[in-house]
């Protein structure tokens, strides 16, 4: 089972830079996401939401090397192709995978202006070297769906005391 974790950061830019590293571990086998989205609310109130997976291009992609096989096999590889690519560019546009795009813009709006926030859903992780890894980014967690203890150990990391737990919907098939 996958946890989620919300981390909201001073400034526009930082969440990006955390997201960066949390890539960079990744290449490491130190954490497995299942997603990462970064948001930042900017200061004249637009939210602007950045997903790492592009579902239209993994679909489209998906969708041209099914639709080429079936092409060949009625002897119109290029019809085929096309036909796949844009189906399957359709299908991952309009798919919801992963975290729950109302639960992102609902947390993304309580950042404040100018900030940002990462969202991870970590399949599996070693949280010591993870937390010190973005530790130095600052942060506060905001939601997470993880135990009580854990919880309060990542809130105890980043400086935070442990607030009133929030309700976190599951992530979306």
């Amino acid at each position: 089972m996958s946890d989620l974790i919300a981390i909201a950061y001073e400034g526009e830019d930082t969440a990006f830079r955390v997201r960066d590293r949390l890539v960079n571990l990744t290449k490491e086998h130190i954490i497995e996401l299942e997603d990462l989205v970064v948001v930042v609310h900017h200061r004249d109130g637009k939210t602007e939401i950045k997903q790492a997976t592009n579902l239209a291009g993994m679909g489209a992609l998906s969708g041209a090397f099914w639709g080429l096989l079936i092409g060949l096999i009625f002897f119109a590889p290029i019809f085929g192709l096309a036909i796949g690519a844009i189906a399957g560019a359709l299908a991952g546009r309009f798919s919801d995978y992963g975290i729950d795009d109302k639960f992102i813009k609902e947390v993304a709006e309580s950042v404040g202006p100018g900030n940002s926030a990462v969202f991870v859903l970590v399949k599996k992780m070693t949280p010591d070297r993870v937390v010190d890894a973005i530790r130095e980014y600052g942060g506060r967690v905001v939601r997470t769906s993880l135990s009580e203890a854990e919880e309060t150990n990542l809130r105890d990391a980043f400086g935070a005391g442990t607030p009133a737990k929030a309700e976190v919907p599951p992530p979306s098939p």
